[in-house]
């Protein structure tokens, strides 16, 4: 739902005035220095491995080998960056055998809700619910790569850098020594915020990442329009608003001339930020639960910002003018509340104008989340038939 709801994070720049002097509220650096840039990183390669260290095994993911792995990335002005994916290799995989890298969702502003750290946290809270289907995966032989696809900052809301990191997070595992990954078929597969970092993973990689043997990508409850979104949200309360202005703050780390909402808060939207700053999502919902725009913004005078609409559009995939050159899987609730269907659709309809090999499902749940679940043995089935070798459906 958080990822649903992103888009909404402009709003409080919107609707205040601004400044290009503002300062983001960056969270606090994980502590452990794999998650640190090296001096050099300028001179690596997009998706060139920095470090690998082997974990503990996973009860949760039994006889498999766990490996966390650092690599160099591309932020959203071009600047080198690191980031980190967690490798979980099967002891009865096969050399070059299948590779998925699962997006997860992540509605999370800080270092501890990393998709790296939850996998070892205590806290009952965080947990990978997805833990059920990933098993289903790795008894396949598949190998998974979990990507933290919002990146060294956490800017959470910035969907084409997810994509980026995604790419290279691929990248990196194939180039890890010892995993027998060098080769691999790939496959991509996430929901909501993770199905944003996987469908931009899917329409950058011809220029992005063209090398990559990429062959489908199963994308669900995108949400393709930011801007609709936005118009969706509106002022009124809402028992989700924390998410909302978690994602302010992220896409003002990830674009802080353009969309800067510092000096948009009043003093209540100032603390909210404070606290928010490292949250994970239990925090981020407790804090704005039944709160609006109008309870942390300064003012509402503005509400047209061409700096702020425009980083919106680049983050909404049906604005984006690159399409896959793989299959894809798309599914969504025909009802969703939270994203705007039609835009959905306007984006699978330039895909299959494009000649993509897309296929499209509505699950029967009038919800978001229940959708998600409901997908999953279709997604499985669909990617099942990719690393086969089998002909794509279409119903464009």
């Amino acid at each position: 739902m958080g990822a649903a709801l992103l888009s909404g994070a402009t709003v409080i720049s919107l609707f205040g005035p601004g400044s290009a002097g503002a300062v983001p509220l960056y969270p606090t650096p994980d502590p452990d220095p794999i998650y640190a840039a090296p001096a050099d990183i300028a001179e690596k390669s997009p998706g060139e491995v920095l470090e690998t260290r082997p974990m503990p095994p996973l009860a949760m993911f039994p006889g498999t080998a766990v490996t966390l792995v650092k690599f160099r990335s591309t932020n959203s002005q071009g600047l080198p960056i690191a980031a980190t994916s967690t490798l979980l290799t099967p002891q009865w995989r096969v050399p070059d055998g299948p590779l998925l890298s699962y997006q997860h969702i992540i509605n999370a502003l800080g270092p501890r809700c990393a998709v790296s750290r939850v996998l070892y946290s205590p806290d009952p809270n965080l947990q990978v619910r997805e833990a059920v289907a990933l098993n289903a995966v790795l008894a396949r032989g598949w190998s998974v790569a979990l990507p933290d696809h919002l990146g060294p900052t956490f800017a959470y809301g910035a969907a084409r850098l997810g994509g980026q990191i995604t790419l290279d997070g691929i990248r990196a595992a194939r180039a890890v020594p010892g995993l027998n990954l060098h080769r691999s078929p790939i496959a991509m597969a996430g929901y909501s915020g993770g199905g944003m970092a996987t469908a931009w993973a899917a329409a950058l990689a011809p220029t992005y990442a063209p090398e990559l043997d990429i062959v489908g990508a199963a994308a669900g409850g995108v949400p393709t329009n930011l801007v609709r979104m936005i118009e969706a949200v509106n002022t009124a309360p809402h028992p989700a608003f924390g998410l909302i202005m978690a994602a302010a703050i992220g896409l003002e780390r990830e674009y802080p001339d353009r969309l800067p909402i510092g000096e948009s808060l009043n003093p209540r939207g100032l603390w909210a930020r404070d606290v928010l700053a490292n949250g994970c999502t239990n925090e981020i919902l407790a804090v704005g639960a039944g709160k609006s725009v109008m309870d942390f913004a300064s003012n509402m005078s503005l509400m047209t910002n061409r700096d702020a609409r425009a980083v919106l559009e680049e983050n909404s995939l049906e604005f984006f003018d690159g399409v896959p050159r793989i299959p894809v899987y798309e599914w969504h609730s025909a009802s969703d509340p939270l994203i705007p269907v039609d835009s959905i659709v306007a984006t699978n309809r330039r895909y299959c104008d494009a000649g993509v090999r897309l296929q499209a499902d509505t699950t029967i749940s009038p919800e978001h989340m229940s959708a998600a679940v409901l997908g999953v043995p279709f997604v499985l089935g669909w990617l099942d038939a990719r690393f086969r070798g089998e002909p794509a459906p279409s119903n464009c």
